[in-house]
């Protein structure tokens, strides 16, 4: 099979691609392509757990972890009891990545709007559909577990 025939390989390309820019537009925000997915859940709904995150940002619990660690090393992030669980700590978003969600977000939209501007409206939405669905199905054939 040739690599400009597999779905796998193509997908892979097209996210290290945008990953390449998303890391470049958000380097003067001092954010990393990592915490990205970390920050629009928080920034959804602030005061996730970990837990929580893992199972909404579909990544490994390491991987997570890691991440927050950076994160809260960079004043992005604090843990917090949780008011009912004491052995849960609450991720809660700092003033300074309040206010890095505007900016963050737009950089995010833009590269999706220059990258997709090749395709018309209709393909445009045909394509995220059939991501959706290819997403959906790999979900099936993994039993649910996602990267964990």
């Amino acid at each position: 099979m040739e690599a400009e025939q597999s779905a796998g390989y193509l997908i892979n390309h097209l996210a290290r691609q945008f990953a390449i820019l998303l890391s470049e537009r958000l380097k003067p925000l001092d954010l990393a392509p990592a915490q990205f997915p970390i920050l629009l859940h928080l920034w959804k709904q602030d005061g996730l757990s970990q837990h929580e995150l893992v199972e909404k940002a579909e990544l490994r619990q390491a991987t997570i972890a890691n991440t927050l660690a950076r994160m809260e090393r960079d004043n992005l992030i604090v843990r917090v009891a949780h008011p009912n669980d004491a052995r849960v700590r609450l991720i809660k978003l700092t003033e300074k990545s309040k206010t890095l969600e505007q900016a963050a977000t737009e950089i995010a939209q833009t590269i999706n709007q220059q990258a997709l501007s090749v395709l018309d409206e209709n393909e445009r939405q045909q394509f995220l559909l059939m991501m959706q669905k290819i997403i959906a199905q790999q979900k099936k054939m993994m039993g649910n577990h996602s990267e964990r």
